[in-house]
């Protein structure tokens, strides 16, 4: 059993990976918010208990049974998620904090009721695929709303930033997964979007936002 610290490290290791399957000290320190000397101490220890690949000097890489443990703990954390939406009613920008503290739970069978009440959904309420119980995902090929052109129409179907923050921004111009979107103009200068959907015939979108939004193309 790994302590709550060293599963917050995998689930790190896990998320900043991406297709590389590699990841710098520096950006890992970064990311958590934690100095090198504390960060390379962990990737030490979880070397020690073949979790993580870890040489001096050299990018950081899970193994085989790290990625296992770690997806374990992302799959905890985003059916949680969806549990706390779907089933308790509460919004998607207040769920992350919550699931923190219980994806740590060690009880497979509870998760395991958790997946059946949801009907066993491959992804959480952000857009996220929610690893199954052999570590695998379902990942969806999405386009960022920033790369869009305009006449083009669009489902949003992941955001990228999840804080409580750009969701309540979202919640504020009605914004969310499912949602048909027409792009009418894009702003050479600053790649300003404006688009439309619903109740909303000409909605002004930053770049900076539309870079957090991921869509399917119709």
């Amino acid at each position: 059993m790994n302590s709550l610290a060293e599963e917050n490290y995998l689930k790190a290791l896990f998320n900043l990976a991406g297709e590389s399957g590699v990841v710098n000290v520096n950006e890992l320190s970064r990311h958590l918010n934690i100095k090198m000397p504390t960060v390379t101490s962990m990737m030490k220890k979880l070397s020690a208990k073949n979790l993580v690949h870890y040489e001096s000097y050299k990018p950081l890489k899970l193994t085989e049974e790290g990625e296992k443990r770690a997806a374990a703990i992302i799959r905890k954390h985003r059916l949680t998620e969806m549990f706390l939406v779907e089933k308790m009613g509460f919004g998607w920008e207040q769920v992350h904090d919550i699931a923190e503290q219980i994806e740590h739970i060690q009880s497979p069978l509870f998760f395991e009721k958790m997946d059946a009440l949801l009907g066993y959904p491959k992804f959480d309420p952000h857009g996220s695929p929610i690893p199954d119980k052999d570590g695998k995902m379902k990942w969806k090929e999405f386009h960022k709303l920033s790369d869009c052109l305009p006449g083009e129409e669009v489902i949003l179907g992941a955001v990228i930033n999840n804080s409580s923050e750009f969701l309540q921004f979202l919640n504020s111009r009605d914004l969310r997964l499912g949602l048909s979107i027409s792009i009418l103009s894009v702003e050479s200068f600053d790649k300003t979007m404006v688009v439309h959907y619903e109740n909303h015939p000409a909605e002004t979108l930053s770049h900076t936002v539309c870079e957090r939004l991921l869509v399917d193309k119709q």
